[in-house]
């Protein structure tokens, strides 16, 4: 309450009425700072947009820079990824223009996410673009001016007065980053209740590299268009029909640490051309962004009976390690002791499964990221772990996880749901979801998810280029080299 509206309550209004009056307006406050998930869409693009296994080499192959090692090496990272044969790529990217791209590409290409994604949530809302009141967008690689929270506004007449966010830099954590920015001016002001739309896209049109240095060369096999639009409301109205409510959300950076700040990073090559690079001190920098994150997080969602488990165990260890100079302590959280559904950032293979193995997950836990992975993409891959770990992905990724475990009809009233995204900077970034109602949308997986999971996911790139495991063969031996 602010201070001149407080001294008049106090001064003209009996004790008892003010005391009331304060009461009610602290329990208007604390109701207004309630975050509800009305609804969410995940982009799907344009069957056109395809990235077929023969459109994916076809693309590489092309590139003049690059001899049969570049090529099979390109190749084994695409075929390590687990992406299946229908994920999406830029329009210049299938047009031959990956390495002209203009910015009409870029706008082209967010125009295509927004009108894919906004319209329809919010016509399954039943809300206008006049009813939003803070905008959020965040997209990772492409910040024209105006800016692209502009361009929404302008784009579907939103009103004169609604508070317009732009993020940009944020990697594969910044949708997390998104939301919490939009419940921080949800919370600025209550107990007005405030509607709020996020977009989290990423312009994938001018990103291209093109050169030759295998530690830049990732960009080329990682990234798929995506991108999703999620309406939050503080409104204690819009709760009856809130798919989900925010309960917690933790947000961790290690970029004060040298190796943290620079293990991801945007640069050039030797030849002039930009990409991004990837170091060795990845996963050092996650683990320790995920560490910090997992700390600020695990009391506030952990059972008292696991955290005394938890607490027990690392004091037995700790007794163990000063007895006979054991090296660090491991301890076994049960993750599902407090969360009855775990979304992963679907980065990588490898970081699936070794989320699966430090948390003792089921494949149940884990099959949304998997198959978010295998149809969307969204992921790179390399042949040390570390890459294919903690690669960059589309900031929107999770939201086609959830919707997998939407689709799938997993989500029921009172579940809770942990989000995790990791990004460069190193930022690792966790919420978790209590759904509110139950949720059976089939989303952008219509059209497929009866067919998931598949009885088996063989690499398309393997079975049809069979030939790049053998080191032997060369521009001569190749059927399907260039000529």
């Amino acid at each position: 309450m602010e201070l001149t509206p407080l001294l008049a309550v106090v001064l003209f209004l009996p004790p008892p009425l003010a005391v009331a009056h304060m009461a009610w307006t602290a329990a208007s406050r604390r109701r207004g700072m309630r975050c509800y998930l009305l609804d969410y869409v995940c982009y799907k693009p344009a069957d056109d947009l395809t990235l077929t296994t023969e459109l994916a080499c076809a693309i590489v192959q092309r590139n003049e820079r690059l001899g049969i090692p570049e090529f099979r090496f390109l190749v084994r990272l695409i075929s390590r990824t687990g992406l299946g044969d229908r994920t999406y790529a830029p329009r210049n990217l299938l047009d031959g223009r990956e390495e002209l791209a203009a910015q009409r590409d870029s706008v082209d290409e967010m125009d295509a996410c927004f009108d894919g994604a906004v319209p329809e949530l919010l016509a399954r809302t039943g809300l206008r673009a006049r009813d939003v009141d803070v905008l959020v967008v965040n997209v990772n690689g492409f910040f024209p001016e105006p800016c692209l929270a502009s361009r929404v506004v302008r784009r579907y007449g939103m009103r004169e007065d609604v508070a317009a966010y732009n993020l940009s830099g944020m990697g594969c954590s910044g949708t997390l980053v998104a939301v919490d920015v939009a419940r921080n001016a949800m919370r600025a002001r209550s107990p007005r209740p405030v509607v709020a739309l996020v977009v989290s896209t990423e312009s994938l049109a001018p990103h291209w590299y093109a050169g030759k240095e295998r530690t830049m060369m990732l960009a080329q096999c990682l990234f798929r268009c995506g991108g999703a639009a999620v309406l939050l409301s503080s409104d204690q109205a819009h709760r009856g029909r809130a798919k989900m409510e925010l309960r917690r959300l933790v947000r961790s950076t290690t970029a004060a640490s040298d190796d943290a700040y620079s293990c991801i990073m945007q640069r050039e090559d030797d030849d002039g051309l930009r990409g991004a690079s990837i170091s060795k001190a990845l996963p050092k920098a996650a683990l320790r962004a995920f560490a910090a994150n997992l700390q600020r997080l695990l009391p506030r969602v952990l059972p008292a009976m696991e955290i005394a488990r938890l607490a027990a165990d690392l004091a037995w260890q700790n007794l163990l390690q000063r007895r006979r100079h054991r090296g660090q302590t491991k301890l076994k959280i049960n993750l599902k002791a407090g969360v009855d559904h775990i979304c992963l950032h679907a980065g990588g293979v490898a970081v699936i499964d070794a989320v699966k193995k430090s948390f003792g997950l089921e494949e149940r836990d884990v099959e949304p990221s998997r198959m978010t992975l295998h149809r969307w993409g969204n992921t790179s891959a390399s042949s040390v772990w570390y890459v294919l770990s903690w690669g960059n992905t589309s900031a929107s990724s999770v939201w086609y996880v959830l919707s997998y475990m939407e689709a799938k009809g997993r989500l029921r009233r009172g579940d809770k749901v942990l989000m995790v995204t990791f990004g460069s900077g190193f930022k690792c970034n966790s919420c978790v979801w209590e759904v509110a109602g139950d949720m059976a949308d089939k989303g952008a997986w219509a059209d497929c998810i009866d067919a998931y999971p598949p009885e088996s996911k063989p690499s398309p790139f393997l079975e049809k280029f069979t030939w790049i495991n053998d080191e032997a063969a060369d521009e001569s031996s190749s059927p399907f080299w260039r000529t």
